[in-house]
């Protein structure tokens, strides 16, 4: 598997990401820098890690999804490349328009951090493939914007469409219907507000995160 992460000014999980990816599955990861037009043609992974991209002003992730390298990962988006954004990666994505909706302030106005329990929604997607029968992972959260927000036809869609891939067992910060992570349409850009990369040996209180990663590389 060929995988990239993307680094923009004020991603602070970019090494956490890569670390995740080549323990997980042994392959080799390479940073990528925002300011970059064009993306390795062959590349079957490519992360947008989390962090506070351009300080989040404005708001999370808009100034980043403006980045020129975004271009090159919609395009490879396109072609059929597996897209994972994590934390203020999802919040690029749906700045982006890569994906639906958007990132709120939580609902208790509060920065969260702590392990979360999660319901696999679909274990039939490329990202949780591996998880197979299993209902609950655990990850970590932390963030301050992590209020999924969508209209109700665009929940009753992404739920009814199987789009819907994480849901907190308790939800932490107020997202609508308790939704952790989406896909889109075509099932290979995922977003999600919990941290694979923080779960992805039991040294780190969960390996749950790895399987998301072998599971893209068996897919590869």
């Amino acid at each position: 598997m060929k995988s990239a992460v993307i680094v923009f000014p004020g991603s602070n999980c970019d090494r956490d990401c890569a670390a995740a990816i080549e323990r997980s599955t042994g392959a080799k990861a390479q940073f990528v820098w925002h300011a970059e037009r064009e993306l390795d043609p062959d590349l079957d992974l490519i992360v947008l890690p989390g962090g506070f991209s351009y300080g989040d002003y404005l708001r999370c992730g808009a100034v980043a999804a403006l980045s020129p390298v975004m271009e090159a990962v919609k395009a490879a988006a396109r072609r059929g490349a597996a897209v994972v954004g994590i934390c203020n990666g999802f919040q690029v994505l749906c700045e982006a328009r890569l994906l639906p909706g958007a990132l709120l302030r939580n609902a208790g106005l509060k920065y969260v951090c702590k392990p979360v329990e999660l319901e696999v929604a679909n274990a039939q997607t490329r990202f949780t493939a591996g998880y197979a029968g299993r209902r609950t992972v655990q990850m970590t959260v932390g963030n301050g914007e992590g209020n999924f927000y969508a209209d109700e036809d665009t929940l009753d869609r992404l739920e009814g469409e199987g789009q819907v891939v994480f849901r907190y067992k308790e939800n932490p910060n107020g997202s609508a219907r308790g939704i952790a992570g989406i896909v889109n349409a075509r099932g290979n850009v995922l977003g999600l507000m919990p941290h694979p990369d923080r779960a992805f040996e039991a040294e780190l209180g969960s390996s749950d995160g790895a399987i998301l990663f072998q599971s893209v590389a068996k897919s590869a």
